[in-house]
């Protein structure tokens, strides 16, 4: 069975409206304040796999993935000061490998090796580095990077602020809007609404109907048999979403 559920599900809207003061101070929003919302975890593989290992000489600590995570987000702090000027920032991470949606369904991930050995002992170092750099590093106890992201964009599109999410993760598509855009900073490309339906054939709002009737085997997330994502967004543009499919076959 296809697993469906929204990011921001299971009470997480209001343990960030308590924490989002991690972030923001609310009083001194403006209306015309952006937000930007960096996938850390997204970040870290990145910087790994883009980079020949480096170490410290001192002890052999491995400092490569650090040492590119930090270039990325300096040259994206540069950047967007340059091109867009975001009033507030924040890098979201993953907590640990299993998150609620284990508890849902048991095989979620599964096929995912453990992270390299030499990767490891630098995820403190790099946490520790975003709040050297003076920006908020926000994570919480199983959940993933995204669920919070989501959690965050959809308070504060709510506030009609505008949200730049930077990711690659196609699964932060399903709350992207006219106020809500993806930033894949890997293909220097920005993801609104019409490159969403370009992608999946469906809007934002239908994307988690598709995802779960094709599945997800980079999740290893079944789907059902002999459904691809063409044909998936074919019936729910017929039929609007899955329930309504649902009970047309029934």
């Amino acid at each position: 069975p296809a697993i469906r559920d929204p990011l921001w599900s299971r009470g997480l809207g209001d343990v960030y409206k308590r924490q989002l003061r991690y972030i923001i101070w609310m009083n001194k929003i403006k209306k015309n304040d952006h937000f930007y919302l960096i996938d850390g975890s997204g970040y870290i593989f990145r910087a790994y796999y883009a980079l020949p290992p480096l170490y410290r000489k001192s002890d052999g600590l491995p400092t490569g993935a650090v040492n590119g995570f930090c270039n990325m987000l300096y040259k994206l702090i540069e950047d967007t000061d340059k091109k867009i000027s975001p009033t507030h920032l924040a890098v979201i991470f993953d907590s640990a490998r299993k998150t609620f949606r284990n508890d849902i369904y048991k095989e979620y991930k599964a096929n995912r090796g453990d992270p390299p050995e030499d990767l490891i002992p630098q995820f403190k170092i790099i946490k520790d580095a975003v709040k050297a750099f003076g920006i908020p590093s926000i994570e919480l106890s199983g959940y993933e990077a995204d669920d919070i992201i989501a959690t965050y964009a959809s308070l504060a599109e709510n506030k009609k602020w505008s949200v730049s999410i930077v990711s690659s993760d196609k699964d932060l598509m399903q709350i992207v809007s006219n106020q809500v855009k993806l930033i894949d900073t890997m293909k220097n490309k920005t993801i609104g609404p019409n490159e969403v339906l370009e992608k999946f054939g469906v809007g934002p709002k239908n994307v988690i109907d598709v995802q779960a009737l094709a599945g997800d085997s980079s999740d290893n997330v079944p789907g059902a048999p002999g459904i691809g994502i063409k044909t998936a967004a074919q019936l729910i543009n017929e039929f609007q979403s899955i329930e309504n499919l649902l009970e047309e076959y029934e």
